[in-house]
């Protein structure tokens, strides 16, 4: 059996592969790397096996906007710690990814060296936060709010915002997952319910609220 199972999303193939590299070679060839390069892969992963050790979860990823996808995993799965890892390495995203719930934030500019240390220091049941320079504000009420709600979705619901808020029909949506128009017409009155809004644009707004960085 693997000594650690880990969780590698993020959408660069380079970067996977050498985090791949960099993790194989600090925790030793018994760790079990599983990649996923969107949202959707990594749904699939975390419903087959829900007790994994870790997730590194690029904050960009495909089918998710900002922070949602790190919401969305604290809800669904609040065992597994998430460690964000991104190019993006403002204090503000840094003090967002902990309010979030992460477990830590790896920059991807960072030495091998560092990003072994961090992973080993969360799989021993600790935090790793990068050293920071300056003091970020904390999210707002509005932004701790959307993300209480977007935690309350289930992941097919969480799909289903996504299409909502890219601008797809009830009907373009079903299509897309195979089920019927009456089925998206009930995810979507119960994601309105859950997020407390009442149109479309009102949900795309409080999606957005996950951005990575206010006023961006």
């Amino acid at each position: 059996m693997a000594a650690y199972e880990i969780l590698i999303a993020d959408d660069h193939p380079l970067f996977r592969s050498a985090l791949h590299q960099a993790l194989t070679l600090g925790l030793g060839p018994e760790v079990r790397l599983v990649e996923a390069a969107s949202i959707a892969e990594l749904e699939a992963r975390l419903s087959e096996k829900s007790d994994w050790d870790l997730v590194l979860l690029d904050l960009n990823m495909p089918g998710a906007y900002g922070f949602s996808g790190l919401v969305l995993l604290r809800g669904q799965y609040p065992q597994i710690p998430v460690v964000m890892i991104s190019a993006q390495e403002e204090d503000a995203v840094i003090v967002r990814s902990r309010e979030f719930g992460a477990s830590g934030f790896i920059p991807k500019s960072s030495p091998l060296e560092t990003i072994q240390q961090a992973v080993r220091q969360v799989l021993d049941g600790d935090i790793w936060w990068p050293a920071q320079t300056a003091e970020a504000a904390a999210i707002s009420a509005e932004a701790k709010a959307a993300s209480a709600g977007l935690a309350s979705l289930t992941p097919q619901q969480f799909r289903v915002l996504t299409m909502v808020c890219e601008g797809l029909l009830n009907k373009q949506i079903a299509f897309e997952l195979s089920v019927s128009e009456a089925t998206i017409k009930a995810h979507v009155t119960a994601i309105f319910r859950k997020l407390g809004v009442r149109t479309r644009t009102q949900a795309a707004l409080l999606l957005q609220q996950m951005e990575s960085i206010p006023g961006h």
